[in-house]
């Protein structure tokens, strides 16, 4: 049954040094401060896994936190590159980094193949691609009932899956509102699993089976943090900060500027401050 902490406790007592951790949200309710707090408790030898991963594991990269990386997509999304992902690949600073590219659909059936509690997931994809020749955990599977061959790929099973949400009640149950990505999924693959949420409130609204995405008995911890995924978007509560996404190029470009910022708006921050960063959004999203 999920457990009600703080985000210092819930990122203490469920990430190790060395766990493979998987941080999901798909455009929106990207878990922005739980990520921080992983830097600001030194974690060291992490593998991330995300589907899109952006600005948080470009900054989990650049800090020295991770040592290898499954994912299907890397960039600051409308923007341009990541650039501490980038010297972190081409220059091995601060660390080697292992890279595992994939398709969309592979890392999306991998999630759910995982969920599931099955070795691996197959799907018609990487037909004509290239990833296959250079990635060695893309292999096929022939169908034994019309022969087709089709892809396969590991299941995703995360030590440690993290994610966002709109509300939890006071039994640890979670509602995720708008666009949903595989957060569902990832949270069911990983064997331990940190909700950080906008409210906690006394029942889910409206009160349904619907209402709830992740009951409490699949949740390890539920964390109250309002802003939390600041700067990408949380509906209903605030829009994505699109000047922080074009701001990010400059401030990740050099070492030593990202450096500066990370122990500046990281080292020296805490949970609260993410609340703060969402109130002075222009426009409250619909």
């Amino acid at each position: 049954m999920a457990r009600l902490c703080s985000l210092s406790e819930a990122i203490a007592e469920n990430v190790k040094d060395g766990d493979t951790i998987a941080m999901e949200g798909f455009t929106h309710l990207i878990p922005y401060a739980a990520g921080h707090e992983v830097i600001r408790q030194g974690r060291k030898g992490l593998y991330l896994v995300r589907m899109t991963p952006d600005i948080i594991y470009d900054q989990l990269i650049g800090a020295g936190c991770a040592r290898g990386m499954k994912f299907s997509w890397g960039g600051n999304p409308g923007v341009g590159s990541l650039h501490r992902f980038r010297d972190a690949v081409e220059n091995q600073w601060p660390r080697p980094l292992e890279i595992e590219e994939h398709s969309h659909a592979a890392m999306a059936n991998a999630y759910e193949a995982g969920a599931a509690n099955l070795p691996f997931a197959m799907l018609r994809g990487y037909i004509g691609a290239d990833l296959p020749k250079v990635n060695p955990n893309i292999r096929s599977v022939t169908c034994p009932f019309t022969g087709e061959v089709l892809a396969a790929v590991p299941a995703i099973r995360p030590d440690v899956s993290i994610i966002h949400a709109q509300r939890a009640d006071r039994k640890g149950n979670v509602l995720i509102e708008g666009i949903t990505g595989v957060q569902k999924e990832a949270v069911l693959a990983a064997k331990r699993s940190i909700v950080t949420v906008e409210e906690i409130v006394d029942e889910l609204n409206p009160p349904s089976p619907n209402s709830t995405v992740l009951p409490s008995w699949a949740v390890t911890s539920v964390v109250h943090v309002p802003g939390g995924a600041f700067p990408s978007y949380a509906h209903g509560y605030y829009p994505r900060s699109n000047a922080f996404y074009i701001a990010w190029d400059k401030i990740a470009r050099e070492r030593e500027t990202f450096q500066a910022w990370i122990e500046e708006n990281v080292m020296k921050a805490s949970p609260e401050d993410f609340a703060k960063h969402a109130e002075k959004q222009p426009v409250k999203a619909a």
